[in-house]
């Protein structure tokens, strides 16, 4: 008898400790294992995307309207009665800051008006109105060309080294100092004579220094704004004449090198200090690839970095709606920042007043996109709303995912093409659901 109470008593312990760990690990209300204490937190929930409750009625806001608190407020006002669900609004428009920031000087149109924040108001008065806003950044171009910045804080008079230089004065420029007062002069002077292919100043892709300014900016916002997405524009190089910089220039050269032998790099460098533009004649496709490599390089440590702290924030870009010609002629390779994940939404902007080619480019983004969002970018400013609701029909056939309007500020004023100044409310009355239900209020 003691035997057997023995042999139960032995399959009883074991079968405690068996269960040991299991309670161990999943008993409600007990500490922590040291696995669950080295596991990283469980990752926030996935947003549920535009598309899951109503297309995506967006708004391209310029700066002008961000000059004062009642556009601001009139903005959201419209929006809302006119069914638009986001506002992309422009918070930085020429290196300048119409937001609170200690990275950029204060936008001109609002030094006067202490204590007047437009992104922090757009936001509050958005939100209440269950509107997205979007923080609209204009990436590489930093002044106009007629209107040069007034702050001496301006990044073209604090760092005249970050400019991009046209080809026609690269070798002229590569032995001057930026910092001589004549470097920066001369690329104003040059690029007045040429503006009509170029909307103004911009700063060089290539520049280590604008790099991690633009990620500064971008994190800046991200961490102090409760933005619903940040939106990229300008994010490209101007034409094929740009950049030849000296910074550019002697990094495209470095990397060429490293590919060379000794007998075919000591040859090139004696001749490159008779001519600096000679790698870059030498190897011209690599260095088209080494500049669409400086842009898709920013894109990604700017999306990867806004995902460490806003993991929720809709990344979106604005882009030239022909995928082959803004890769080569701007080095703006949209299609592979999609195809590698880094962005959320791609807005072509395909302002074409012509339906059938806007047809035509939209589809050609969303065969691009790699599951990816596309809001088809419309050009309000250059038709008229009837124009405009056929595209949205159109946006809707081909399903994308939603679209915008530029610009809010062109669709409020009277024009030739919006005599009354009502477009958003020809808009708003021309859209209606499949089920032919209104837009929402």
């Amino acid at each position: 008898m003691k035997r057997v109470i023995a042999i139960i008593s032995f399959y009883v312990l074991a079968l405690l400790c068996a269960m040991l760990p299991l309670q161990q690990t999943d008993a409600p209300g007990s500490g922590s294992s040291l696995r669950e204490t080295l596991s990283p937190a469980p990752p926030s929930p996935t947003p549920k995307r535009e598309t899951e409750a109503h297309e995506t009625r967006a708004l391209w806001v310029v700066r002008t309207t961000m000059s004062s608190p009642d556009s601001v407020r009139e903005l959201v006002r419209r929006a809302k009665e006119n069914g638009f669900t986001d506002l992309i609004v422009q918070v930085r428009g020429r290196g300048d800051a119409y937001y609170e920031s200690s990275i950029e000087p204060r936008a001109e149109a609002i030094t006067r008006q202490a204590g007047f924040d437009p992104l922090a108001l757009t936001i509050e008065e958005a939100h209440r109105e269950g509107i997205k806003v979007h923080a609209w950044i204009n990436i590489y171009l930093v002044a106009d060309l007629e209107s040069l910045p007034v702050s001496r804080d301006h990044p073209i008079y604090r760092h005249p080294e970050w400019l991009m230089v046209p080809r026609g004065i690269a070798t002229e420029l590569y032995d001057v100092p930026p910092d001589s007062g004549a470097y920066l002069d001369r690329i104003i002077e040059f690029s007045r004579l040429n503006r009509n292919e170029l909307e103004g100043l911009f700063v060089s892709p290539a520049h280590p220094g604008v790099k991690d300014n633009l990620l500064d900016i971008w994190m800046d916002i991200a961490k102090r704004y409760e933005v619903d997405g940040l939106h990229f524009d300008y994010v490209r190089y101007p034409n094929p004449h740009y950049d030849y910089s000296r910074i550019s220039i002697d990094r495209f050269r470095l990397e060429i090198e490293k590919k060379l032998t000794p007998r075919e790099r000591r040859a090139l460098i004696a001749e490159f200090r008779r001519d600096p533009l000679l790698y870059i004649r030498r190897f011209p496709v690599a260095y088209a690839e080494f500049q669409r490599a400086q842009v898709t390089d920013l894109v990604s440590r700017i999306y990867n970095g806004v995902k460490g702290v806003k993991p929720n924030a809709i990344i979106s870009a604005a882009v030239f709606a022909n995928e082959e010609d803004a890769a080569r002629s701007r080095f703006q390779e949209w299609r592979e920042w999609l195809r590698m994940g880094w962005l959320d939404v791609v807005c072509p902007m395909a302002y074409t007043p012509d339906t059938e080619a806007f047809r035509k480019q939209l589809l050609t983004a969303m065969n691009l996109a790699s599951g990816k969002r596309v809001w088809g970018g419309i050009g309000a400013y250059k038709q008229t709303a009837e124009s405009a609701i056929e595209k949205i029909r159109v946006a809707r056939e081909v399903g994308a995912q939603g679209f915008i309007l530029f610009s809010y500020d062109s669709s409020i004023k009277a024009s030739d093409l919006n005599p009354q100044g009502d477009y958003l409310e020809k808009v708003r009355d021309s859209l209606k659901d499949a089920a032919g239900a209104s837009p929402p209020q």
